[in-house]
């Protein structure tokens, strides 16, 4: 028989499904209590052997989320990414999901309950970007739970949940005259190099922190970003870059060779006068005692300082001269395709699609050169 009801009491059912023979040729069961009436125990054995029959069915596991979480970590997501993402799931999984629903037994979180996650995070002002990176993680680790058998179907599934709508981030970047007035008044900073190479390269702060002199040739005027900073607390890594596109080579304009040069030769005559307690790392960027700058007190004391003596808006952030590079090179009429190349995006799209508020202006110079080519 497929399955069978058993009277075990008043308003008590059994409900018993055949689910076939394993390894050894055991007989094996699916038991499920039901308190209702006979016809809920019969809604239940109906509705298990539709799923058994169409291959969805997966018997209820004790694991509570909290367990499975640990287990999805550790066996599916520790292999494949890097320390830095690991530990950002790790993070986000802990601050949002695992005390509201890291009780619970795994085969009993439901698409509802997920929502109301969601909406309680968008109520207590919490970006959507945030709920939305959230859902990513959180679908990746159900959808590996339905593929290891332990639940039928994934209750983050895109269709079951609704999601904040995606905030366009706003970008600041810098026009031509502020960028020159910016880098006027950085002059005299003894981080100038650093910021001109942030300006002309387009590299991530993570990238440019994690330079060494070993990754600089003067005679092609090139550095090769292969690495990045990571900082977690109090501590700091160095770790791949972003992706695979993001290890690359850097041209370097000779205004900045030039001032690498000049800044090399004064960081030699620092590390000579701090003598044995200097930890020579071989870094470009070098802080007190040879250690990685820290972004933030970069902000601080140097970024935010030499904003305000160019007289220019405080609200722009170290990452925005990243995003001056590229808008100032595709507003020139710089080919998308090199620009993405030199910031070491994954696709020219999403180059594209980063700085799209360029692209009108870009399609203006084509119009203006096509009527030049053909009707001047």
């Amino acid at each position: 028989m497929a399955g069978q009801i058993i009277q075990r009491g008043e308003n008590v059912f059994l409900v018993r499904v055949f689910l076939g023979r394993d390894k050894d040729g055991k007989r094996r069961y699916h038991n499920k209590t039901i308190h209702g009436t006979k016809k809920d125990a019969q809604r239940y054995l109906t509705a298990v052997l539709r799923e058994r029959d169409l291959g969805t069915f997966a018997e209820p596991t004790r694991m509570t989320l909290d367990e499975y979480l640990d287990k999805w970590l550790e066996a599916a997501v520790k292999p494949r990414v890097q320390t830095r993402t690991y530990d950002d799931y790790e993070a986000i999984l802990k601050r949002y999901v695992r005390e509201p629903l890291g009780l619970k037994k795994l085969h009993q979180i439901t698409s509802i309950e997920i929502q109301n996650l969601y909406s309680s995070m968008m109520q207590k002002g919490l970006s959507p970007r945030t709920v939305r990176y959230l859902h990513a993680v959180l679908h990746d680790a159900l959808d590996q739970a339905v593929t290891w058998g332990l639940i039928p179907k994934n209750p983050a599934a895109r269709k079951l949940v609704d999601l904040p709508r995606q905030e366009r981030r706003e970008m600041q970047a810098m026009s031509p005259e502020q960028a020159k007035r910016f880098l006027q008044a950085a002059k005299k900073d003894p981080w100038y190099p650093l910021f001109l190479l942030a300006l002309t390269t387009g590299m991530r702060p993570e990238e440019y922190l994690a330079l060494q002199w070993k990754d600089i040739s003067f005679e092609t005027a090139t550095a090769s970003v292969c690495r990045a900073l990571i900082r977690r607390g109090k501590g700091w890594r160095f770790e791949e870059p972003k992706t695979a596109r993001s290890r690359r080579s850097v041209k370097l304009s000779p205004t900045l060779v030039q001032a690498l040069q000049a800044h090399k030769k004064r960081q030699a005559a620092q590390r000579l006068k701090a003598g044995a307690t200097y930890q020579n790392l071989d870094l470009v960027f070098a802080g007190e005692g040879g250690l990685p700058l820290h972004a933030s007190n970069l902000t601080r004391r140097h970024f935010k300082p030499i904003l305000e003596k160019a007289g220019l808006p405080s609200t722009f952030r170290l990452y925005d001269l990243r995003h001056t590079c590229a808008t100032l090179l595709l507003a020139a009429g710089e080919n998308p395709k090199v620009v993405s190349e030199l910031l070491g995006h994954s696709t020219v799209r999403l180059t594209l699609d980063t700085y799209s508020h360029v692209l009108p202006d870009m399609q203006k110079g084509a119009v203006e050169k096509m009527e030049a080519m053909l009707f001047s």
